[in-house]
This record gives structure tokens, sequence and C-alpha cells, in this order.
């Protein structure tokens, strides 16, 4: 069961650096009220985080409303791929609340046009239609709906979905059913049986990395491979920051192609430059017949978009694939707004060579006995801590370290991935050498003061 941080303040060591300052008790005793209110009017599943009650945000860095600073490997949860509060992005905000403009549904708007034709020029040759949403479960959503009509205008039996163990594709009922997570599922009663899960060939616990794998573990569950509409797999695992083996994903490619079979990349949290590419999976240097985006779309606000080839994504008539706030013009401006930050500041290539950088500290940490696999790209990285001396998960080790760099001014969200034992290190795409190195230097002094105590 996943542990809630407490609320008891504790005695801590200050802190005072260029990108750290911690100078009150954590969690902070005058936040304690605040907090307290949020876990008894919000539900239990809403207290998970660290107890920093943030207060602002802006670049690198999280601020509360006490003095203390932190220096931010989480990016909310890769979201600020662009840094916090922008300034371009504030300004295109204020632009949008002073046009005065805050809601249209579908009806057409220059700002959703400008977006949309924006999205689709990054995107490679024929994804060019983009269907905007507001959160990466939606369009998750609907790159499952559009998949099963494809596969069954060929073949009503034509209907199965292939995705991953251990992948996450959002909360909502189809994206928790496509995802790979059983825990996740149990309160659904009746799975959909034509959505299968095989092992991942990224995961480092899985031995089989070779494509011959694929089919193999399709037919062990009785899939007639010929009534696959379509395969989804998080570009990489969230929950680990595994990516699949360059010519998995190239044969996968090709085994969609010979089976009329769509292959769907979730790219919410690796879009945007995230991983050292606009778009994750650029990596593996094949294209998909759609792929899903999110979180760092914005960096900011509520806003998610499912792209695609246009004979898919056109498989509905007018009014019967929509959504509220598709576009809506806040999110937009910003969204607009954050691409072009990201391209004219060259962010992608920054999370690109200073990845490398990143690359290299953390995989030094795993001279360290409770550091087990360290797993990504760019600014995507999952460190796995395990009990010494075996594979096994150690999530009482992960919490705790979460917990001791919230006291030392690192900021993480609560650990992740297979039993909950993998901290997520992923820094907005803005920040530099200096600050990547105090933070893992940081990480180390945690790390070496925990297996000492």
């Amino acid at each position: 069961m996943a542990k809630t941080y407490p609320l008891e303040p504790r005695a801590v060591k200050k802190v005072s650096t260029k990108y750290r300052t911690i100078a009150t008790q954590i969690p902070v005793p005058e936040s304690i009220p605040i907090m307290e209110k949020l876990r008894t009017w919000e539900p239990r599943s809403m207290s998970g985080q660290p107890v920093v009650l943030w207060d602002k945000a802006e670049g690198v860095n999280v601020y509360d409303a006490w003095g203390n600073k932190w220096l931010d490997f989480s990016s909310g949860v890769l979201v600020t791929n662009a840094g916090h509060a922008h300034p371009n992005i504030r300004k295109a905000i204020k632009e949008a609340l002073d046009r005065p403009l805050l809601h249209h549904y579908c009806f057409p708007t220059e700002i959703r046009a400008n977006l949309v034709e924006k999205i689709g020029s990054i995107s490679p040759e024929p994804l060019k239609k983009v269907f905007l949403l507001t959160t990466g479960a939606e369009t998750v959503e609907a790159a499952i709906k559009l998949t099963r009509t494809w596969g069954q205008k060929i073949n009503p039996s034509k209907k199965i979905m292939v995705s991953y163990t251990h992948s996450f594709h959002g909360r909502t009922l189809g994206a928790q059913m496509v995802g790979g997570i059983p825990a996740l599922k149990t309160w659904i009663g009746n799975l959909d049986p034509d959505m299968v899960q095989i092992a991942f060939p990224g995961d480092p616990r899985n031995p089989e990395k070779g494509f011959e794998s694929f089919e193999k573990a399709l037919l062990a569950q009785n899939v007639n491979l010929e009534n696959v509409c379509g395969v989804i797999s998080e570009t990489y695992q969230g929950g680990s920051v595994g990516f699949m083996p360059k010519e998995y994903a190239q044969a996968l490619r090709k085994w969609c192609d010979a089976h009329n079979a769509l292959l769907i990349f979730d790219e919410v949290q690796a879009g945007f430059g995230r991983t050292g590419k606009m778009f994750g999976f650029e990596h593996y240097e094949v294209i998909p017949d759609l792929f899903t985006t999110g979180k760092g779309i914005s960096s900011s606000l509520p806003l998610s978009a499912l792209v695609g080839r246009n004979d898919i994504m056109d498989q509905y008539d007018p009014g019967t694939m929509t959504s509220t706030h598709t576009g809506s013009p806040l999110p937009a401006m910003a969204a607009l707004a954050n691409i072009e930050a990201i391209i004219s500041e060259k962010m992608v290539e920054n999370a690109t060579s200073l990845g490398n950088l990143l690359e290299e500290r953390l995989n030094n940490l795993k001279k360290h006995s409770h550091v087990g696999f360290v797993l990504g790209k760019g600014f995507a990285w999952g460190v796995s801590f395990i009990k010494p001396g075996t594979i096994d998960p150690d999530p009482d080790f992960a919490f705790e370290f979460v917990r001791r760099s919230i006291e030392q001014g690192i900021l993480f969200f609560a650990p992740v991935g297979y039993m909950g034992a993998t901290i997520k290190v992923c820094p907005p795409l803005v920040m530099q050498e200096d600050a990547i190195n105090e933070g893992c230097d940081a990480i180390e002094e945690i790390l070496t003061e925990m297996e000492r105590a």
C-alpha cells in the first residue's frame, strides 16, 4: 500500500546554495493547517505527494511562502518542460485574458487554428491531423476509439488492442484497461478480453528483448494475430523510463504494417523535447500511425493532443468526436508560446547535451548498494532502488529517499514504478550544468547518509 508523508515537522539542517534554501522545519509548521484542510476535503488518494506547500515556481525552482526554495527535479509531473512560469508563456496567457476570450467550445477560433497548425507542422509526415483535448488519458481513449473503429471496418472481429505489462496510460476506464498494471484494474470487474498485455522488452527484469517474443507472447494467450487492430506502447515506460530496443520498435512497425494494425505511441510523458528529441519515438527511427501528447505541450495549463494520419483521424462525422474544452483559449495560447520557446531557445538540444551529463551522474550512483537500475534519455530518467544483493524493489528506501531529498532542497514527486521503488529525475529542459551537478551532489550525499544509517 502506498504511504502518505507525515505532517509532523522535523528539525533539519539549514541549506543555502544558489539553487536551494531550507530555512525552517520540514514540513513548515505554518503549512500544516492548509495541508490538513486538503486532507480533510479531498479524497485520500490526493495525499500521496511530499508535503511541500507550493507558493510560486519560476524556472527550475519551487518556493513556499516561508523562505524555502527547492531545485525541481520533477517538472511538476513532467509538465514544465520550458521551466516554471516561462515569461513568454505568462505573456501569452495575459494576452488571452485581456482579449477577453475564455471559452469557445468547438466554435472556430484563430488561436485553435494556429495551435493545430503548429503541432502538425512539427510532427513527422504523414501525421498531420491534430485533435486537441484536456488530459493525456482523454487522448488514449480517443486513440482506442479510432483504432478499433479502423479495425472493425476491415473485419468486425479485428478489435484486439495489444499493450505492455507495467504500462500506464491514464486513470479513465479504457486507459486503465489497456494499461499494464493489474492493481489499477481491480475496481473494473469486467475487463475487456480484447485488451491484452505482453512483457515490455525495455524492462530490465524481462530477459526477452528480441521481437521474436512478440508473436510468441500473443499466441500463448490464444490471440488470433489477424484480429489485432492496434499496438499501443508508452514511448518509454513511465514507471521505469525504460525504452524499447530500437530494433524491436522497428520490427514492431513492420509487423503492424504486415497485419494491417495501427501502431500508437503514448508520448504524454515523452513529448516536446523531454528525451532530447521533439518526440521521443524519433529515437526509434519509426513513424507511428497515432501518437498521444500532453503534459509538456504547454508547460503549464491543462491541454493534450492526439496526432495521426488523416485517414485514421477523419473516420468520425462532424459532431461525433468532440470535446467541451478542445483548444480552450488560455491553454492553447500557452501551448503556442511553449512550443515556440522550446524551439527558439534550443531546449531539445539542451536536453540532449546535458542529458549526457545527467546520465553519467546518475549511473555513478550504482556504486551504492540500494541503486539498481538507471534508465532513460535526455531529461527523463528513472533510478530504481533495490534491496542490496538482489533485484527486488525497495519501496521503503525510495519513500525515505524522497522525504530526505525534500528536507535538503531537492524536489521529487513520490516514488513510482514497480512496487513504488523508482524515483523519476525529470528536470525542466532549461536546467543548466551547475544546477544538475548541484542536484546530483545532493542526491549522492543523501544516499551516502542513508546507507551509513
